[in-house]
């Protein structure tokens, strides 16, 4: 098995009252990410370092996460442009439109809600060169 991690955060488990509708949304904004789902059981999916599971999953302790912002890497404007229309047909719900954010110059977002009000973001924050595309952890 191979998982590739950023540099901070090692997972974030988000936990949702609907898992189909959730699924649904995720895989149509990670499919323009270019972000696979990794694996899935009946109360769980996972992508990269994101954990989304239902409520009644052993992982859950029977409890909603409550509303989350969750930022994604986009490799371009584009990429961003595609996450938002993606996340819309997706089941989402517009919460910021594809724009350059005032943050930093270059900084370019779209904002949805998921399923559950999650604000999940997708962003380009220009021009950059990446030492590595991720860190490799193979056991």
């Amino acid at each position: 098995m191979e998982l590739h991690r950023g540099r901070l955060i090692d997972h974030v488990q988000l936990v949702v009252r609907d898992l189909k509708a959730s699924r649904r949304f995720y895989e149509a904004v990670f499919k323009v990410l270019d972000v696979p789902i990794g694996g899935s059981a009946e109360d769980y999916f996972w992508a990269d370092e994101l954990f989304v599971s239902s409520i009644d999953s052993r992982a859950a302790s029977g409890q909603l996460t409550g509303r989350h912002h969750l930022a994604f890497q986009a490799r371009d404007r584009a990429m961003v442009d595609a996450f938002y229309k993606a996340g819309l047909d997706g089941g989402g719900t517009d919460n910021g439109a594809p724009g350059e954010r005032p943050y930093h110059p270059g900084y370019y977002a779209a904002f949805l809600l998921d399923p559950d009000g999650n604000n999940i973001e997708a962003v380009f924050h220009g021009p950059a060169n990446r030492s590595a595309a991720s860190v490799k952890i193979a056991f």
